[in-house]
C-alpha cells in the first residue's frame, strides 16, 4: 500500500522559498499534496480558492503534485488523504522548537503520522510569506521572492 506525502500550509501568498521544498519533495516522493490551510486566525492577503489556484499555477510544471484547500485539524486531513508522512520547510534555528511541536503533536492526533524537515536552498532561507506581505503592503517589489502568478495576482490583491 502506498501513502501520500503532505506539505501543508497557508501559503499567503506562496513564495519560491515554498517552490524549493514542493520542488525537493517531488523529486523523493511519487505523490505530494500540497495542502493550502484555510486558518480562521489569520487576516489573509488572498481567499482561500485564490491561494489554492495560485499553488496549482505556480506548480504547474510539476506533475506529481496535487493542491487541494483544507480546513480543520492536519492530522485529520493527513488520514483522510492516506498520508503517513508531513513535509515541513525550516528555515532555522528559530523554526526548529516550534516545528517539532507541531511534529509531535500531529503524530499525537493521528498515532503513525511522521514530519521530515526540509531545509531551504541558501537563497530562499530568510524568505516567509509573512515578509512577502509586508513588503508588498509598503509598496516594496516583491517580484524575485514570488512566482510569476503571484506577482500577476498581486496586481489586483487588496
Amino acid at each position: 500500500m502506498s501513502y501520500n506525502v503532505i506539505y501543508a500550509g497557508t501559503f499567503d501568498p506562496i513564495t519560491n522559498g515554498h517552490l524549493d521544498i514542493i520542488r525537493k519533495a517531488s523529486m523523493l516522493f511519487g505523490k505530494v499534496i500540497v495542502a493550502v490551510a484555510k486558518n480562521p486566525s489569520k487576516q489573509p492577503l488572498f481567499e482561500l480558492e485564490e491561494r489554492v489556484e495560485l499553488v496549482k499555477k505556480s506548480c504547474a510544471e510539476l506533475d506529481n503534485i496535487e493542491v487541494i484547500g483544507f480546513s480543520g485539524l492536519l492530522a485529520d486531513f493527513a488520514k483522510e488523504q492516506n498520508a503517513k508522512v508531513l513535509i515541513r520547510g525550516i528555515r532555522g534555528a528559530d523554526d526548529i522548537d516550534y516545528e517539532i511541536q507541531l511534529a509531535q503533536l500531529n503524530q499525537k492526533l493521528s498515532g503513525d503520522l511522521e514530519t521530515i524537515f526540509f531545509p531551504p536552498s541558501v537563497e530562499w532561507r530568510y524568505l516567509s510569506s509573512t515578509m512577502v506581505r509586508e513588503i508588498y503592503r509598503h509598496n516594496g517589489d516583491v517580484s524575485q521572492f514570488v512566482p510569476q502568478a503571484v506577482k500577476n495576482a498581486l496586481k489586483f490583491a487588496k
